[in-house]
């Protein structure tokens, strides 16, 4: 229908046409929907508010409360304490890790499962293996620029015992670590 009226205003050449036309052409480049929006599995085919992102693009899921207030401090936390420690302690071994919060990407890791680890050892999982395993993670971490880090215990961990002393022999040797218990 469109090729048809654009055919019949260029064999015309009448004024009232071609501005009719450029209306219709402005009002089909505006990346708005005219009557509804066309959906096909949740793409839409229209331009996002702030035109961003051009064309099709997914719907994404809502928020259950929308006016959920997110404070300074949970906004900005990730980028003022960058690196989490965390600890995992089983019957069998003990691992822990710090994590960058923003990249999520493992900046130094130890383990007493590791082969280097193991030969050193008697037992894998004590409190003296505990402690190695702080003391090979902090050096680590100072390879790699970390010298600050913070720890919140999971749920079903109390901060006694193994974990302290992970913890403890990371403060010990150079790594700063802040504690959140709630």
């Amino acid at each position: 229908m469109l090729k048809r009226i654009c055919s019949s205003a260029y064999m015309h050449r009448d004024e009232k046409t071609k501005l009719c036309l450029k209306a219709l052409s402005r009002q089909i480049h505006s990346g708005q929907p005219h009557c509804s929006t066309r959906s096909f599995f949740g793409v839409e085919d229209f331009l996002d508010d702030d035109n961003s992102r051009p064309y099709t693009y997914q719907k994404e899921k809502k928020s259950k409360n929308p006016n959920k207030h997110i404070s300074f401090k949970q906004r900005t936390i990730a980028y003022i304490e960058p690196f989490t420690l965390d600890v995992f302690i089983s019957k069998r071994f003990v691992s822990a890790s710090l994590t960058h919060r923003v990249t999520s990407k493992q900046v130094a890791v130890a383990g007493t499962n590791s082969k280097d680890i193991k030969a050193a050892l008697k037992s894998r999982s004590d409190i003296p293996a505990c402690m190695a395993i702080g003391r090979i993670l902090s050096e680590r971490a100072r390879e790699a620029d970390v010298y600050t880090a913070s720890y919140t215990p999971r749920e079903r961990d109390k901060f006694e015992g193994k974990i302290r002393a992970v913890v403890q022999s990371l403060i010990d040797n150079g790594i700063d670590v802040k504690i959140y218990l709630d």
